[in-house]
């Protein structure tokens, strides 16, 4: 993968190929894996939060994926802007506005479990998310600035895996202090004052939860300042191949390698995200696990813990297997598994489906570096294009719920959708085997 536009030497055209053109810098790589572990746990507590919020406002399946929806929303509105804002402050001020955003999207549970009101919670969502989207700017190219561009598949794994740590800590954790607050009384028992106070005491928990994050991201703000000054040149160098002919880079979207792995992000996180989406619901189902609540919320952690070890072995594997390669295997896979756990029952049906994330695992940052290979500099706005296309979060989940709903809640019938993005995904392995 080609370097961002930052100017790792004095020359600020300095070729993508050139080994040499990196920082050197070991603190600047542990912030920035510090930054993937939080933005990691953050999405994945999501996870935890729907099946409460479904229960507080009797939601459908559909209505209680707006959550995700208006999460990685997010990622379309503000991926360009971001991108944009980064080139012009730099990437550790980029990082340091990205986790004061996040800070306040943390602060706007307040009012939203104060007046226990659905909207409002998808609005914190929101607010918070764009805070994770402008970080997410920062650390996906800067990670390949810490190195040799040869290793950025590999590199960019590695840092993904300490992501995949934050999305099994944090749905562990939040499964005890969230889910494990669900009162024996159903919000479907009450109305009136009644419910609204039911729904603004168990809400609480969601509230705590995140003041206690909004704490860490202050303290890792901090730090993150005090590297602001670190790298050579923070600033992008204003080229005319970095200006580029298309408003905020979508020019790029018409080469095909990189539109056609953009369009495997999008389904890839789509993906993703429904299957966590769906976990709880799927494991308390009479013919998979009949689980409660909070032990199926805890099992999350499975799911998000195979894509940390398949990151710590893949970022091994990427090194001597053709990247493109092992994504279209992984995929295919995930397909496998898939339809292992809709055609059997019991635990059988239940493991498979929380092993599609060892499957997920190398997905992101191997679609990431194929699709941005040889993008010189322009990899800034490949960067913002692809933070674009993470809202297939959105998109995806809330087809698949709403295909939930349309089926009578048959989840084995929804998480074929899933499947689909999967098979495009392993279509686009084969097309990238071949260096761009």
């Amino acid at each position: 993968m080609a370097l961002p536009p930052t100017a790792a030497s004095a020359d600020p055209h300095a070729g993508a190929d050139d080994d040499t053109a990196y920082v050197d810098a070991p603190e600047l790589r542990y912030a920035v894996i510090a930054l993937f572990f939080i933005f990691g746990g953050i999405t994945s507590l999501n996870d935890v939060i729907i099946p409460k919020l479904k229960e507080l406002f009797t939601l459908s399946y559909t209505q209680a994926m707006l959550v995700q929806f208006c999460f990685f929303a997010a990622y379309a509105a503000i991926g360009v802007p971001g991108a944009m804002l980064v080139r012009k402050v730099g990437y550790m001020r980029g990082a340091v506005a990205g986790l004061v955003i996040m800070i306040a999207g943390c602060l706007a549970f307040i009012p939203a479990s104060q007046t226990a009101t659905y909207w409002l919670f998808l609005v914190a969502y929101f607010v918070l998310a764009a805070g994770v989207v402008i970080v997410q700017v920062v650390t996906n190219p800067l990670i390949s600035l810490l190195g040799p561009p040869a290793t950025t598949s590999s590199r960019l794994t590695f840092a993904q895996a300490f992501n995949s740590l934050g999305t099994t800590i944090f749905p562990i954790a939040g499964s005890v202090l969230i889910l494990g607050s669900l009162a024996t009384i159903s919000a479907h028992d009450l109305t009136g004052a009644a419910l609204d106070a039911y729904r603004r005491a168990e809400s609480q928990a969601i509230v705590h939860g995140y003041l206690g994050i909004a704490v860490a991201l202050a303290l890792v703000a901090a730090g993150v300042w005090c590297f602001r000054n670190r790298l050579p040149v923070e600033k992008s160098e204003s080229t005319p191949e970095s200006n580029g002919s298309g408003i905020g880079g979508f020019d790029l979207l018409a080469r095909p390698r990189f539109g056609y792995g953009a369009l495997c992000i999008f389904l890839y996180v789509g993906a993703e995200v429904s299957i966590g989406s769906l976990i709880v619901s799927y494991l308390m189902q009479d013919h998979v696990m009949a689980l409660p609540e909070q032990s199926a919320g805890k099992l999350i952690g499975l799911y998000w813990g195979g894509a940390m070890v398949g990151r710590f072995v893949g970022s091994a594997v990427l090194r001597v297997v053709n990247p493109a390669l092992v994504l279209a295997f992984n995929a295919c896979a995930a397909i496998a598994l898939i339809a292992l756990s809709v055609t059997s029952a019991g635990t059988v049906s239940g493991y498979a489906l929380l092993a599609v994330g060892l499957m997920n695992s190398i997905m992101f940052p191997t679609i990431f570096s194929l699709a941005c290979e040889k993008l010189g500099a322009r990899a800034a706005d490949g960067s913002g294009i692809i933070n674009v296309a993470i809202c297939g979060g959105a998109i995806v989940p809330l087809a698949t719920g709403a295909l939930a709903d349309a089926t009578g809640g048959d989840l084995g019938v929804a998480l074929v959708l899933p499947a689909i993005c999967y098979a495009v995904i392993a279509g686009f392995g084969l097309f990238a085997r071949r260096p761009a």
